[in-house]
């Protein structure tokens, strides 16, 4: 599950330069795993392509998005207008996957009525009501930690069962509602991590080749 919207974006890339077929080796490659993988999980999808020719690309973005429910129409809303708020709501390419944002909501009411694209800013208040009236599937929290738990809360009591979390915060929901959490932090550590392994061992390498090392 967690490699098919790997595969999607490679399949994007390769059909904006017309390429019509793809084999396991390519996709492997564009997506960082191997070839007998890929094979092994497409198979999951019923797609066991053409030895010799490969897989259809067109067939494979159709087949991986509806697995992926992309087929159909998510109505997105996003809580917390600040910075990150912003750039999700401006983002394009959430429209173009399946995921339309249908209102943007914020606690602080000097924001309500500010207009983003071609959205204006509700207030957190009115979330019941906008999950109702657009039929909201997914809830994106971009608040501080602070307030997190309370949007979460606030969200599932709308009855939104699918929230993804940029807040740097642990939040908890009950069973039955679908939680993922995207802590940009995080990542940039486990990279400073990796970059730290990379100059001590590079410091050694020189250490070892210096005269007398």
């Amino acid at each position: 599950m967690a490699r098919l919207p790997v595969y999607l974006r490679c399949l994007l890339e390769v059909a904006d330069t017309k390429t019509a077929t793809i084999s396991s080796e390519r996709m492997a490659e564009l997506a960082g795993v191997n070839a007998a993988k890929v094979r092994k999980d497409l198979s999951y999808l019923g797609s066991y392509g053409t030895r010799g020719v490969g897989y259809d690309v067109e067939y494979l973005l159709f087949q991986i998005s509806r697995e992926l429910g992309l087929t159909q129409d998510w109505p997105v809303v996003i809580v917390g207008v600040g910075n990150l708020g912003h750039a999700l709501a401006n983002y394009r390419g959430f429209s173009a996957r399946g995921f339309r944002i249908v209102a943007l909501v914020d606690a602080d009411t000097a924001k309500v009525g500010e207009r983003v694209g071609d959205l204006a800013v509700r207030h957190l208040d009115e979330l019941p009501d906008i999950a109702a009236d657009e039929s909201v599937a997914i809830g994106i929290i971009a608040t501080p930690a602070a307030a997190a738990q309370e949007v979460a809360d606030r969200l599932v009591a709308a009855g939104v069962t699918a929230i993804l979390n940029f807040a740097p915060a642990v939040i908890t929901v009950p069973e039955g509602v679908w939680l993922r959490k995207v802590d940009l932090s995080i990542e940039l550590q486990i990279l400073s991590f990796y970059q730290q392994r990379r100059m001590g061992t590079a410091m050694a390498d020189a250490v070892l080749s210096a005269p007398g090392g």
